[in-house]
């Protein structure tokens, strides 16, 4: 991963040990060319994809950010998600605390566990080349302390492929979807307690208070409604989706699964407005709109969304007609729902995106609308980018005429709508959005976490 000071160092406090700590990674803003005394000239705007000359390096603008944070974790993790916690809607004022649950892919499935981590102390990036420190704000008088990672690990066989926690404020059940077949659902209520009050007693071990057993093989696609507490999607690679529901006291799988996807289902995502409507993405290179009122077998709405695998998909939460999806190709495209709705007559309906742009060199893993801005998503890719777009942002003329060139001067076409390059993590596998937090984005991957905010957002 590369040197970095570890603004992490000494402030793991946790029940079992485990060393999930470190601080400041290299992040991608600027590259610089050195002179032989150090000192450093020649200061340029870095691309992802240009050819770095002798003697050039890479280095973060600290500008760029509000806040950069980075920490390594023991076993990789390929997904995690963001618990609500009480502190607040539309935290602005440093330092700030956020919550995160996590699963592992460790050497041998008996190793796995979910993590439940409490991030505090996370301050405003200070400046190394700023030299006047008399107009920080009160909050930021203690910018040299470390950040505090603690967190709970909770036992879980096998490799963990995706975690999605309820978004209902008054629950805290988590979902994981292993890599042996099986969907297992958590209360973490008490480790998440046992992090936010000092002193307070560390739960026992758990085990999983529901297991869902109907899929044949694993998979990665599952979503909680927002709509209807403790309502659950899961979809495997048969192409099979599994509703689990609860009546207040247990859950239950429904039997009959929704089937129409010609392989493997790799997102769901639910209505942010309707309690009955979902929508599916695959490898047959599909988006599917499926009520559950109507007959499993056949979707109410289905379309060829790209020329590779969807493997992820994102439903505006503010913008309930659309929805946005990432390809294997490098693709990501927005749809309008309005459009589906009026157009379609079969499972093959042709529909065109609102908008699609092919910026990043390698298949999207991730993307999610932004929770406060309504035009403004962020995506992922396995080239090592995470992007933030404002998709509200019209061409300008002139800016256009002043393209961006690479290192053999050769125009590199900026699309206006990308607003922040975010690199410096290696094979990233999902982000998300702090809730909470306005502008605020973690991230993981194969290198570890990064939780950041930008001056764009």
């Amino acid at each position: 991963m590369g040197e970095f000071e570890d603004a992490w160092e000494d402030e793991l406090e946790s029940d079992s040990g485990e060393d999930i700590i470190d601080g400041e990674a290299e992040h991608d803003a600027i590259y610089e060319e050195e002179e032989e005394d150090g000192e450093k000239q020649g200061v340029k705007v870095y691309l992802p994809g240009q050819q770095l000359e002798k003697g050039q390096v890479l280095e973060v603008d600290n500008s760029a950010y509000d806040m950069l944070h980075s920490m390594n974790v023991r076993w990789p993790c390929l997904s995690f998600d963001v618990l609500t916690d009480n502190l607040g809607v539309d935290r602005c004022k440093y330092p700030h605390t956020a919550y995160l649950v996590a699963g592992t892919q460790a050497d041998k499935s008996k190793n796995n566990e979910l993590i439940v981590m409490k991030m505090a102390q996370l301050h405003r990036t200070r400046y190394d080349d700023d030299e006047d420190t008399d107009n920080e704000d009160e909050e930021d008088d203690h910018l040299d302390d470390d950040p505090i990672l603690e967190h709970r690990a909770i036992p879980h066989y096998g490799g963990v492929n995706r975690v999605r926690v309820t978004p209902q404020e008054d629950q805290q059940i988590v979902a994981t979807w292993a890599d042996t077949g099986k969907v297992h659902l958590w209360d973490i209520q008490s480790h998440v307690a046992s992090l936010a009050k000092t002193g307070a007693p560390l739960p026992k071990q758990t085990s999983a208070i529901y297991t869902v057993n109907h899929h044949a093989v694993e998979g990665y696609a599952m979503d909680w409604s927002s709509r209807v507490a403790g309502r659950l999607l899961t979809g495997d690679g048969h192409g099979k989706i599994f509703m689990t529901m609860t009546n207040g006291v247990q859950f239950q799988t429904d039997s009959v699964a929704f089937q129409g996807h010609q392989g493997s289902v790799e997102d769901l995502q639910w209505s942010p407005t309707e309690e009955t409507v979902f929508a599916s993405c695959s490898a047959d290179r599909t988006i599917r709109i499926w009520d559950t009122r109507a007959q499993r077998t056949k979707e109410a709405i289905g379309f060829e969304a790209h020329t590779a695998d969807v493997n992820v998909i994102t439903w505006n939460h503010r913008v309930s007609y659309l929805l946005a999806s990432g390809s294997d190709d490098g693709i990501f495209s927005v749809w309008d729902m309005r459009t589906l709705a009026t157009g379609a007559g079969s499972s093959t309906a042709t529909t065109t995106p609102v908008a699609s742009f092919k910026w990043h060199h390698a298949p999207i893993t991730s993307i999610e609308w932004c929770p406060s801005e309504e035009s403004v998503l962020a995506v992922s890719g396995a080239d090592d980018q995470l992007t933030i777009w404002d998709l509200s942002v019209e061409p300008d003329p002139e800016e256009e005429a002043a393209m961006a060139t690479d290192g053999q001067g050769t125009s590199v076409p900026v699309p206006p709508q990308l607003l922040f390059i975010h690199q410096g993590q290696t094979d990233i596998k999902e982000l998300h959005w702090h809730r909470q937090i306005p502008g605020c984005v973690a991230s993981t991957a194969a290198s570890g976490f990064n939780i950041f905010k930008t001056i764009s957002v």
